[in-house]
């Protein structure tokens, strides 16, 4: 598969996937946080006028996801609807969309703080958080988790200079026993990886990871100086 690189999170071999999502083999789930479906038409409804195609686009790229690792689920994390009336907004073509995903893999909803979502929505399962294997799925990140943890919430994203140019890029931010993943949806924007808000999810030093050029980038948070290296040097960038 290409765009995805494995790693070991908690004693269990995953799949980090370039598109910002993770695929979980001894689950057949494909794993994905804040979808933020029908952003766009919030938007439109408050004085904002812009393309309604970012929910289409979202589940495009969902759906290729599901098909090239062969989901048997898909388990999303939280404010996969950017708010609590976006079911009220959103057009028969997205929600036919929505059911035929539901029909092929198993949908579970964890509840998030924008969605709204009830029981049986879109023919998915819904939850205030999943477990499975001892690691426990939520959306937003709880203070005093002894589980391992995997959650979304906080849009997380790398910024480097490369060669005196800023770029910036979606990423997970993990150490041992958390792991939070980027924003899917194709609308959304993005925290400093090296946010405070990000950093009080973590107990100690975590790291920055995104797939590329099919390699684990893994880079330490808050040492400038070793992302501008591994950003130059393409080669060997994966640091451990």
């Amino acid at each position: 598969m290409s765009g995805a690189a494995t790693f070991d999170f908690a004693g269990e071999r995953f799949v980090m996937l370039a598109d910002r999502a993770l695929f979980w083999p001894a689950h057949g789930a494909l794993i994905v946080a804040d979808l933020h479906l029908e952003k766009g038409s919030w938007y439109a409804a408050h004085g904002q006028p812009l393309p309604p195609y970012d929910s289409h686009d979202t589940l495009d790229r969902l759906a290729r996801l599901a098909a090239d690792t062969g989901a048997r689920a898909i388990w999303c994390l939280g404010d996969s609807f950017h708010d609590r009336a976006a079911a009220a907004r959103i057009v028969p073509a997205v929600a036919a969309r929505l059911a035929r995903q539901a029909a092929a893999a198993k949908l579970v909803w964890i509840a998030g703080n924008h969605d709204g979502l009830t029981a049986g929505a879109w023919g998915g399962e819904v939850a205030d958080e999943w477990v499975a294997d001892g690691i426990v799925f939520r959306h937003q990140g709880l203070a005093g988790e002894t589980r391992p943890e995997i959650s979304g919430h906080f849009h997380p994203k790398l910024r480097l200079s490369l060669r005196g140019r800023g770029v910036s890029r979606p990423c997970f931010a993990g150490d041992a026993t958390r792991l939070i993943l980027p924003a899917f949806g194709s609308f959304t924007g993005g925290l400093d990886v090296e946010d405070s808000a990000i950093a009080a999810n973590f107990s100690g030093p975590y790291r920055a990871m995104l797939v590329a050029r099919d390699r684990l980038l893994s880079l330490p948070c808050g040492q400038a100086a070793e992302k501008d290296a591994a950003a130059s040097e393409p080669a060997a960038a994966t640091r451990r």
